[in-house]
């Protein structure tokens, strides 16, 4: 592993400085023993140090990096500082151009004019499947440095089917679900749900202690009812309705329309929802009276910022449903760094990655940004503990939306009829999936 270890160096360096800060006097009243024995501990440090940071000499290297955040982004921050600490120690040049968001409209177009650009970031769906042809074959170097050890299988293993080799390098994971308010669970006494019903029954207890259960912003409804949906069908099954339609033929997605109809009515939804994000579920830390909220991860640093609360935040994957194909895999994406095919300096464009995105870093990362690590040998933030384990649980992760949105030319009139389903504007489950069918 091409990591470098701190400590090991910094005690290096302190006892090389305290030693050649002694005065004549002290020195020549030091036995030879002693000054022996200080010389090989100075030595043997050293030696340690070298061992273990056994990056590269890279002098003369310049790496340009297409980073997706911006330059006042707390991510940019640690990338800055692991590529500055990265320079040092290899002799390394990293030129980062913060691309922002906007690197999606623009990152294809230059790698197919071979634009000059070593690495680039970007989700682990796009850059597998949109940038594939572009990024080089991560795999050898991945086996070489054990990568293995350092990631999570479920990202692997889907980067390589999509792509067909490993294309990238996760350097921000994410993993959706219910998100709640343990502070609220604890005061109506209510455990963790695991099945629909039993996460009705939550709901109802928390409105009899005069809350309000459920966040719900329009930009998340589709998200929220396509977790629904793979309860009853599975991703594959709601992808195909999504692409050819068929609703009114499918007993599970008008009982899954059906059971939303039922939550509406039954007052579950916080007051105004479904909203425009991201008033609802602002509303979590902003009122202390809304307890749960169905996204991803991030939702919690959003929340607390927009808020200026420091909700006491918990996780539990989306409930089952009876009788349901789908009870147990959970929504699971990642922001990726990839290496362009192209690149003269791709083992040193490697070790960088590995460099940010394990260890030292990869935790100043996680505490910094307030996300899940992107090594699992490393510790998430409190608000997002369980979620490394849920990731290392998750075998077969979901994509956005569970393919409930995959119809592109579609996916507009899709997510106006879920915002009407959480609207309550369908008296049943079939009069929704009419709706649907009608858009085909």
């Amino acid at each position: 592993m091409k990591r470098k270890m701190v400590s090991l160096l910094l005690a290096a360096a302190m006892v090389t400085g305290l030693l050649a800060g002694c005065s004549s006097s002290s020195a020549s009243s030091t036995s030879s023993s002693e000054t022996s024995e200080s010389t090989e501990e100075t030595a043997d440090t050293t030696e340690a140090a070298e061992e273990t940071s056994d990056l590269a000499d890279y002098s003369g290297v310049t790496l340009t990096y297409w980073s997706m955040w911006t330059s006042t982004e707390p991510q940019a921050e640690v990338i800055q500082q692991a590529a500055d600490a990265f320079s040092e120690q290899t002799g390394a040049t990293i030129n980062i151009e913060w691309k922002g968001r906007d690197i999606s409209s623009v990152i294809l177009s230059a790698l197919e004019s071979g634009e000059d650009i070593d690495l680039f970031e970007d989700s682990d769906s796009r850059i597998s499947q949109n940038y594939a042809d572009y990024c080089y074959d991560l795999t050898e170097m991945a086996e070489a440095a054990d990568y293995a050890s350092y990631s999570y299988a479920c990202f692997t293993e889907t980067i390589t089917d999509w792509a067909g080799f490993l294309a990238c390098i996760v350097e921000q994971p994410q993993v959706g679900g219910v998100w709640y308010n343990k502070d609220i669970f604890e005061a109506c006494g209510i455990d963790v749900p695991t099945t629909w019903e039993e996460f009705m029954d939550a709901c109802q207890t928390m409105v009899d202690n005069g809350y309000q259960p459920l966040a719900l912003d329009s930009a998340y409804a589709s998200f929220n009812f396509g977790y629904h949906l793979d309860r009853y069908l599975g991703e594959d099954a709601v992808s195909e309705l999504s692409l050819n339609g068929g609703w009114s033929d499918s007993a599970g997605a008008i009982q899954a329309a059906q059971d939303i109809i039922d939550f509406v009515n039954a007052g579950y939804l916080a007051d105004g929802a479904p909203d425009e994000y991201p008033s609802s579920q602002n509303k979590i830390g902003l009122t202390g009276q809304v307890a749960m909220v169905v996204c991803a991860n991030y939702v919690t640093s959003e929340v607390d910022n927009n808020s200026g609360v420091d909700t006491n935040w918990g996780m539990f994957n989306y409930p089952s449903i009876d009788g349901g194909v789908d009870p147990s895999n959970a929504y699971a994406g990642a922001n990726c760094i990839a290496i362009s095919s192209y690149s003269e300096n791709a083992q040193a464009a490697f070790d960088f990655i590995m460099f940010l995105t394990t260890g030292e870093y990869d935790q100043l990362m996680a505490d910094t940004a307030e996300q899940i690590p992107a090594d699992p040998n490393n510790t998430a933030p409190d608000k997002l503990s369980g979620t490394v384990e849920a990731l290392l649980d998750t075998s077969d992760p979901l994509k956005w939306n569970m393919g409930l949105t995959d119809n592109s030319d579609l996916s507009t009139g899709i997510k106006e009829n879920v915002v009407k389903l959480f609207e309550g504007q369908y008296a049943t489950g079939e009069e929704f999936a009419a709706a649907m069918d009608a858009l085909y």
